[in-house]
């Protein structure tokens, strides 16, 4: 047996000690978003555990418990004078105001489906199938489109869009788009609502996603959602396609490219969105690496395999590897056209 070095024992429990408690955390973040608790010390300012619990209806033991765990994660603050707890403006970003930019809770909900998948993804481990996306509890598609809608708030109007060679003028005149792998439709609304005098169609494999992008939708006339799978939806003439983190999901994303390819204007563009990531895994042995892997194991790889081909590209796939699909699909012309932190935006076309 190898001779333990302590102080590294010691610095890996310190990091095991920070997980546990970050793990535990997580849960009550999801609780503290459903009963109010953010909403309210973000809306009504700093408030004791007994203001905030008769602010939200509940009881004031429970809710001491839980600010005094979530103090001590940093995610709330403690004023020991008053005994009352507030939001920094930093933290109501994160966490308080759902209209802002930066927040997470929509990560911490779809958290849930990685604890309530475990058993079946155990066995998928084993047996090497996979777990298709619709196997999942709700909870993973309402928290994917809320964490995810933040970044496109942010981005996709401001950046993203205007980094495409001509497509911001060519949507202010009128085009066609399709909005591919959409989930619950909020990238394609938030296009749809800039650009009134262009048409939209939003198309996902999942259903009850479909109906809820349509109830999302509200009656937005330039949009409508049709359930469809990438590999052979209808319609062609497309002057923008988009892909806003799905690619990596599908099983057989060079057959999906290559229909898309077909379904594009001559002159279209494709414009794939994908997370950040290097082409090699040292590149991605960083904080927001750990979290796609992770994703990556729970939902995306096992996703893949579910599907035909199973090409399993993951979260982390890189762009060199990106664009080796786009390209065996037919999409030659490829080029970083943004980047956030947290994203990669490829431009595509024929």
């Amino acid at each position: 047996m190898q001779q333990i070095n302590e102080d590294k024992l010691n610095a890996l429990l310190g990091l095991m000690i920070n997980e546990l408690g970050a793990t535990h955390n997580a849960a009550l973040v999801v609780l503290g978003d459903e009963l109010g608790f953010y909403k309210t010390l973000f809306e009504r300012g700093p408030l004791t555990s007994a203001e905030l619990a008769g602010a939200t209806g509940t009881h004031e033991r429970y809710v001491r418990e839980w600010a005094s765990a979530q103090t001590a994660s940093g995610f709330i603050s403690y004023d020991p004078a008053s005994r009352q707890f507030s939001l920094s403006p930093e933290q109501a970003a994160a966490l308080g105001d759902d209209d802002s930019v930066a927040n997470v809770v929509g990560g911490f909900q779809a958290l849930a489906a990685s604890w309530a998948g475990q058993p079946r993804l155990a066995e998928a481990f084993r047996s090497g199938e996979g777990i298709c996306w619709s196997d999942h509890c709700s909870c993973l598609f309402c928290g994917t489109d809320r964490f995810f809608r933040p970044g496109y708030r942010a981005n996709l109007l401001s950046s993203w869009l205007p980094s495409l060679d001509g497509v911001v003028a060519r949507l202010e005149e009128g085009a066609r788009v399709a909005d591919i792998g959409c989930g619950h439709g909020t990238s394609t609304i938030i296009m749809a609502k800039a650009f009134p005098r262009s048409e939209f169609i939003g198309l996902d494999f999942h259903e009850p996603s479909i109906e809820a992008a349509r109830a999302q939708a509200d009656g937005l006339a330039n949009v409508r959602f049709e359930t469809a799978r990438a590999q052979d939806y209808a319609g062609d003439g497309f002057d923008l396609i988009t892909l806003f983190d799905a690619l990596h999901d599908m099983g057989d994303p060079v057959g999906a490219v290559r229909h898309i390819a077909a379904s594009l204007a001559p002159d279209g563009k494709v414009m794939l969105v994908e997370p950040m990531a290097g082409d090699a895994l040292e590149e991605n042995l960083n904080p927001v690496g750990r979290v796609f892997y992770a994703a990556s194991t729970h939902f995306c790889v096992p996703a893949s395999l579910g599907q035909e081909v199973g090409a399993a590209l993951g979260a982390q796939a890189g762009q060199r590897r990106l664009e080796e699909v786009l390209r065996a699909g037919g999409l030659p012309n490829v080029r970083r056209a943004a980047e956030t932190p947290f994203n990669m935006i490829l431009e595509a076309s024929l």
